[in-house]
């Protein structure tokens, strides 16, 4: 009888996307779902960078050099400057989305059995790549109480093996928002010279930071040989579809090794390298728009979710992410409920149960993601439903009954 690997049975569904059937389902019943579950901004994609594709008078769409097209390398160099970042073309590998970054630096710098550090909760696709990747990852918990900042130094202390390579931060984080400060990040700095590790570092929020200064793992002297960035244009411009991101790194080791799988795939998307190529030469003004929105979502958002009985958000320093704690007794049942039998208004609201974002067992049971990249007019919309469903919810935790009924 054929069988599945034992790779294919150990890897994650997505948790931000296992809820898509449900959704679909209300809508054909005539729901309106506000989607807060997924990180797809509704941002215009800038006009400039697709007329480039459009305009191109390319006769055939040749394989690009592995690395991606030198020009847009370049390019990049010119945009990593701007951020305070010194790096060369040769430097810089472009890679089909920031996934594909993420992965070439788990093949490259990690054996299968490695061990991986990260803060949780985390990018929830971190654990399908590590089980690509034969990699064992160790989290280590933030807490929604202080925001999700990085946990103390010791806590890494504790759960560093021989087995561990490599520490993987994303700052402005997805899913909690969280901006690391400068002192966070030299803190990082130390344990990864100490114990000789890699420092990844997920860049992909770096122009939506609201609260507090931007700090890369490539700002920080001495660790040249220890950090790989992953990084892509999919937020920055909106231009999810797009699957252009880039690997770099100072570790001509890392690089060179990089570049044999990157070799295996020929190369990256050939049009979207174009319209990569043309967003380095959008003006800076061009990010003050998103910003300014975004910060207006962050704001409504937070307050209308602190407003509500029960409810706790921490402010998020960046990114477009939150994550809130809700008094309900489990989040996967809480976000499927909310698909299959509530509306409001023949509205409801989907969220992402946020127990999909941490790599310890139980934890995140009455937390949830929310994604605000939905206008403040939706935003409001989804916050009206979501209130009249804490309400409502069957397994409403006990403090929350008692709320309801005293409001009563």
């Amino acid at each position: 009888m054929l069988s599945i690997s034992q790779r294919g049975q150990q890897m994650p569904p997505s948790p931000i996307r296992k809820l898509v059937p449900f959704a679909e389902a209300a809508k054909k019943k005539g729901i309106k779902v506000y989607h807060l579950n997924i990180g797809q901004p509704d941002i215009e994609t800038p006009p400039a960078i697709m007329d480039a594709v459009k305009h191109t008078d390319l006769k055939v769409l040749e394989y690009s050099h592995s690395a991606g097209n030198e020009s847009y390398r370049r390019k990049l160099v010119e945009y990593y400057k701007r951020v305070g970042i010194s790096v060369t073309h040769d430097q810089i590998m472009i890679t089909t989305g920031g996934s594909e970054a993420i992965l070439f630096s788990f093949f490259t710098c990690l054996n299968p059995g490695d061990e991986v550090i990260i803060p949780e909760p985390f990018y929830a696709n971190y654990n399908g790549f590590a089980c690509t990747a034969g990699v064992e990852v160790v989290p280590i918990t933030s807490h929604i109480e202080n925001g999700f900042a990085l946990p103390p130094i010791a806590d890494f202390e504790k759960v560093i093996t021989p087995k561990t390579k490599a520490i993987i931060i994303c700052s402005p984080n997805n899913p909690t928002g969280y901006l690391y400060s400068r002192q966070e990040m030299e803190a990082l700095k130390d344990i990864c010279l100490k114990h000789n590790l890699y420092l990844f570092s997920d860049e992909a929020y770096r122009e939506f930071c609201y609260d507090g200064d931007y700090v890369s793992a490539m700002h920080l002297e001495g660790m040249e040989q220890h950090v790989v960035l992953m990084d892509t244009i999919s937020k920055r411009y909106s231009a999810c579809g797009a699957r252009i991101g880039a690997l770099v790194t100072k570790n001509k080791q890392v690089y060179d090794a990089a570049m044999k799988f990157a070799q295996a795939r020929l190369s990256p998307p050939g049009l979207a390298q174009i319209l990569g190529e043309a967003a380095v030469d959008l003006p800076e003004s061009y990010f003050a728009a998103p910003k300014k929105e975004y910060q207006a979502r962050r704001d409504l958002l937070v307050s209308r979710l602190n407003a509500m009985p029960g409810v706790f958000c921490p402010n998020p320093g960046g990114a477009f992410y939150a994550i809130a704690r809700l008094p309900i007794d489990d989040c996967d049942k809480f976000c499927q409920w909310l698909l299959e039998s509530f509306s409001y208004n023949d509205q409801t609201v989907m969220l992402a149960p946020a127990t999909g974002f941490y790599g310890t067992p139980e934890l995140g049971k009455n937390e949830v993601r929310l994604a605000y990249v939905l206008n403040l007019e939706a935003i409001n919309n989804a916050m009206d439903c979501l209130e009249k469903a804490l309400e409502q919810y069957p397994g409403r935790t006990k403090e929350a009954k008692t709320t309801a009924a005293m409001a009563k």
